[in-house]
C-alpha cells in the first residue's frame, strides 16, 4: 500500500514538472535555425571568400582584369607545361593582345628551367616581347648566380632587361648584407648586358627587405594578388595581379601582368632600344 502511494506521488510530481517546463512554438525554433545558418554563412564569407575575392573569381573564370593599362603580359615556366603557341598568340585580355612574356631561365647556380629554351625561342617566333628571369637563391653567392645566368641566357636586341626574382630572406644573415648581395648580382648583370635589370618581388617583401635607396634606380615588378590596385606607393613598372588566370593555349593557371606606362616606355626597357634611337637622332 505504501509503495502504491509513493508511485502515485511520483507520477503527480512528474506531471507537475512537465507543466512547469517551458516550451517554444515551432515557428520560433525555425526562426532560430534560420538565424544560426545565416550567421554561419556570413562568417564563412568574411573569413574565406571576401579576403580572396579576386582569386576565387580567377579560379571560376570570372576574372576582372585591372584597367590601369592596355599593355598585358604573362610570365611562364615549366609549370605551364607544353604551350600551344598558336592559340596563345591569339589570346586577348580586356580585348587587348598579349604584348610581353617573361620566362623563367635559371635558379641559383644549379638549375635551368627545363622548358626555358623552347619557351624563349617560341616567344620570339610568335611575335611577343620576351624576357628572362633568374630566381634568387640564398645558398649560393651572387657572383656564382650571375655567372650562371650569363652562361645560360643569351639575350638579343628587343629582349627585355634581365629580371631578378627575389622572394626569400635568409635567416643566416642581416638585412644590410642581404641587400648588398642582391645589388652585386644586379651590378654584374647590368655590366654584362648593358641595361638596367628589373627586380621582381612581392609587395610585402619589397616594403620589408628591399625598401632602400640602393634600389631606387631599378624598375620594379610587383606581385600583389587579391587587390584591385597595387598598394605599394613607390614607382613600379609591372604588376603581377594574379596567379590564377586562364588563357588559350595554356593548360591550368598562368600569372598575368600589366605594364604601368606606354608602349614606348616598355620598349625603353628592351636591349638596344635606347642605343638605336640615340644613334638615329
Amino acid at each position: 500500500m505504501r509503495d502504491k502511494k509513493l508511485t502515485v506521488i511520483k507520477q503527480h510530481n512528474k506531471k507537475k514538472g512537465s507543466k512547469n517546463k517551458r516550451t517554444f512554438p515551432k515557428w520560433a525554433k525555425y526562426l532560430f535555425q534560420i538565424l544560426l545558418a545565416t550567421l554561419y554563412v556570413w562568417g564563412f564569407y568574411q573569413l574565406f571568400i571576401s579576403p580572396f575575392n579576386i582569386r576565387w573569381k580567377g579560379i571560376y573564370g570570372t576574372k576582372d582584369y585591372p584597367e590601369v593599362s592596355e599593355i598585358h603580359g604573362i610570365d611562364i615556366s615549366h609549370h605551364q607545361g607544353e604551350i600551344d603557341w598558336k592559340k596563345l598568340a591569339g589570346a586577348t585580355i580586356n580585348n587587348n593582345p598579349l604584348s610581353f612574356i617573361i620566362i623563367k631561365a635559371t635558379q641559383g647556380d644549379y638549375l635551368v628551367d627545363e622548358n626555358f629554351k623552347d619557351n624563349f625561342k617560341n616567344a620570339r617566333e610568335y611575335g611577343f616581347i620576351r624576357g628572362a628571369y633568374h630566381y634568387w637563391s640564398n645558398i649560393t653567392t651572387p657572383e656564382e648566380q650571375a655567372k650562371f645566368f650569363i652562361n645560360k641566357v643569351s639575350l638579343e636586341k628587343g629582349d627585355l632587361a634581365p629580371v631578378l626574382d627575389v622572394e626569400d630572406f635568409p635567416n643566416s644573415t642581416n638585412l644590410k648584407t642581404f641587400q648588398n648581395d642582391v645589388l652585386k648580382w644586379l651590378t654584374i648583370i647590368e655590366k654584362e648586358y648593358g641595361i638596367t635589370p628589373i627586380i621582381y618581388t612581392g609587395y610585402k617583401f619589397k616594403t620589408s627587405y628591399l625598401d632602400s635607396p640602393l634600389f631606387d634606380r631599378y624598375p620594379f615588378w610587383i606581385a600583389h594578388y587579391y587587390v584591385k590596385e597595387v598598394k605599394y606607393k613607390g614607382e613600379w613598372k609591372f604588376w603581377q595581379h594574379t596567379d590564377a588566370a586562364h588563357l588559350p593555349g595554356i593548360k591550368g593557371y598562368v600569372d598575368c601582368n600589366v605594364y604601368n606606362g606606354s608602349f614606348y616606355d616598355l620598349m625603353r626597357l628592351t636591349i638596344g632600344y635606347e642605343k638605336n634611337n640615340s644613334s638615329e637622332n
